[in-house]
């Protein structure tokens, strides 16, 4: 096994002891609430935080990090009592590229600071029953523009964003994020891996400048039945990519259901030296973009990939639930991780 060079002995021997989990879906969660503009912006609700844009927030769920903090800390603490060993923080977009299509760049910082905190209260009311450690992972996602790809089919030299565009944005977000408090950060749902390779560079570059490491979760997501990311990689050639940041885990997410997930996983897990994550879909969205897969569907799958060996932490994406959550943990409670090579 590469040996990660941001280690944290806890989480490594628990996740040398069992399976771990991570938590499910988080827009799931947020869609069911039925909130308005007024209560995204905060206006609804009263909030000292409300803020007013020329942009229409709904739809911009990083920003209930801010207006609706109650609510998004309990969705964290009922993934955290379902059984979820890492909860992810609720900062997906929460960059500056991704915000600025909201209006909310100069938010950014604060968005994931608080966002760590949120978590981090949540799982500590969690633990305060139980007495289980749980861990925060601050979610960094692929932005809403790709460095390999041009988005104009008459110009393919062009990029909308580049490297070094995303690796500022990258680092603020891991500043606020470490501000927060996380215990890990969680690079997910990467279709471009370039744009990864800028966020764990920024990931250096603030451990560098704070003196603090924390280990890194890297996830990537198979677009289609050609079992490649959208920028046209294998699962082997995207863990030959990102190796070098030698990560606590590295895995696949979103996109497809667990059962069209299953040859891609195990094709990576027969490459990569560090531990394996998956979290997939609960199936495939109907014709309304609703998820069907019931929690004990979606659990006797991610089962399968526990017997056959292929996992070191399992969990949820679009479309899963506390429930679904609940599902897995009892469903993979017996069955021994993956050997590392």
């Amino acid at each position: 096994m590469l040996q990660s060079v941001q280690t944290n002995p806890a989480l490594v021997a628990l996740a040398r002891e069992r399976i771990l989990l991570l938590d499910g879906a988080m827009g799931t969660q947020i869609q069911a609430l039925g909130l308005s503009e007024e209560d995204y912006t905060g206006h609804g609700s009263g909030c000292a935080c409300a803020f007013h844009s020329d942009h229409p927030q709904k739809g911009n769920n990083d920003l209930l990090i801010l207006t609706q903090p109650g609510a998004i800390e309990e969705i964290h603490f009922n993934y955290a009592m379902a059984g979820a060993d890492i909860v992810e923080t609720n900062t997906f977009s929460a960059t500056t590229i991704a915000q600025a299509d909201y209006g909310m760049g100069p938010a950014v910082f604060e968005l994931n600071r608080t966002g760590a905190l949120l978590a981090r209260r949540a799982l500590d009311r969690a633990t305060a029953i139980d007495g289980r450690p749980r861990f925060v992972a601050g979610a960094i996602g692929p932005t809403n523009r790709t460095a390999s790809i041009s988005p104009d089919v008459n110009d393919p030299g062009y990029r909308a964003v580049t490297f070094d565009d995303l690796r500022a944005a990258y680092a603020l977000q891991v500043r606020g994020l470490m501000a927060g408090g996380s215990d890990i950060i969680l690079i997910e749902t990467i279709f471009d891996t370039l744009n990864a390779k800028a966020a764990i560079f920024a990931c250096h570059e603030v451990f560098a400048e704070t003196g603090c490491s924390l280990p890194l979760m890297i996830s990537g997501t198979i677009t289609d039945a050609s079992g490649r990311t959208l920028s046209g990689q294998t699962p082997t050639a995207f863990w030959y990519s990102v190796m070098h940041a030698r990560p606590f885990t590295v895995g696949l997410n979103c996109a497809l259901g667990a059962e069209a997930m299953r040859p891609h996983l195990a094709e990576l897990a027969g490459a990569a030296e560090s531990f394996i994550c998956a979290y997939p879909n609960a199936g495939l969205p109907n014709a309304f973009g609703q998820y069907d897969e019931t929690p004990a569907q979606t659990a006797a799958q991610i089962a399968q990939f526990a017997r056959e060996g292929l996992v070191n932490v399992v969990g949820g994406c679009c479309g899963t639930t506390p429930e679904h959550i609940r599902a897995i943990a009892d469903a993979v409670a017996t069955c021994p991780p993956r050997k590392l090579p």
